[in-house]
């Protein structure tokens, strides 16, 4: 069931979608050679703590930690590890939510560590302004095929793919409401958007095929034929006057 807010819930999850995003900040500070992903998790949670909010990912299906930290040809849902240091050249993919005053907020953005190649920069580029795409065409009145449509064409015309198993969601009182977002589609279809609701765009791109794979651990989620992937996300909500981010730092 599709879930819509009131001016004062959207008002009250906006301090959830600012903690989230100054989160997704913090963690972008600590993508340097040489960091682990453990240590970028740690920095995660201490700041959302101290907002007085909760991590919205950590416990969340047993997911064990505050932040998915996804490198290089990790799509998603990467577990952060004392193991894993980073290295010049990596994509980093963070993707931070945090609970506040009964709100979640979510956001995603992929960082470049040090000096990235060309193509990694191109792939990260297309994945930011396909999710620009996607939040132009999150209007009242259209449908969630539009965004996905959106998504899909600007990715696909430059080659890219765009990942089939995943898609966004309504975000609110809970982390994943309805209505499901994809990031591919038929413009016209689907659920209509309406003023009041929330949902979280995040297109998922691929530099070869969108087919990817669950690792053993059940969560990090893999390009199967091992190419790079990037992630970014909003929170937005549907308004008369057109989409409003909500995970804005701040």
């Amino acid at each position: 069931m599709v879930i819509v807010k009131t001016a004062r819930e959207i008002t009250l999850m906006k301090d959830a979608c600012r903690i989230s995003a100054n989160a997704l900040r913090v963690a972008g500070e600590y993508v340097k050679p040489g960091v682990t992903t453990y240590e970028i998790d740690r920095r995660v949670r201490e700041y959302i703590e101290k907002q007085g909010a909760k991590p919205s990912f950590l416990g969340y299906g047993g997911f064990p930690a505050s932040a998915c930290i996804s490198v290089n040809n990790v799509v998603i849902h990467g577990i952060p590890s004392k193991k894993q240091v980073l290295k010049e050249g990596d994509i980093v993919s963070v993707d931070v939510g945090a609970f506040y005053n009964g709100y979640h907020g979510d956001n995603a953005y992929t960082y470049a560590c040090g000096e990235v190649s060309e193509a990694a920069r191109s792939l990260m580029d297309v994945t930011r302004i396909s999710l620009e795409k996607g939040i132009e065409a999150a209007l009242a009145g259209n449908r969630v095929g539009d965004i996905g449509s959106a998504v899909q064409k600007y990715v696909e015309a430059r080659s890219y793919s765009v990942v089939r198993d995943f898609v966004g969601h309504g975000v609110g009182a809970k982390l994943h409401e309805d209505p499901s977002v994809p990031n591919f589609g038929t413009a016209g279809r689907g659920v209509r958007l309406l003023p009041g609701m929330t949902i979280a765009i995040e297109p998922m791109v691929c530099e070869g095929s969108y087919e990817v794979e669950v690792l053993d651990d059940e969560w990090t989620t893999v390009t199967m034929d091992g190419k790079l992937a990037a992630h970014y996300e909003n929170s937005i909500a549907i308004t008369p006057d057109g989409p409003v981010i909500l995970t804005v730092p701040g």
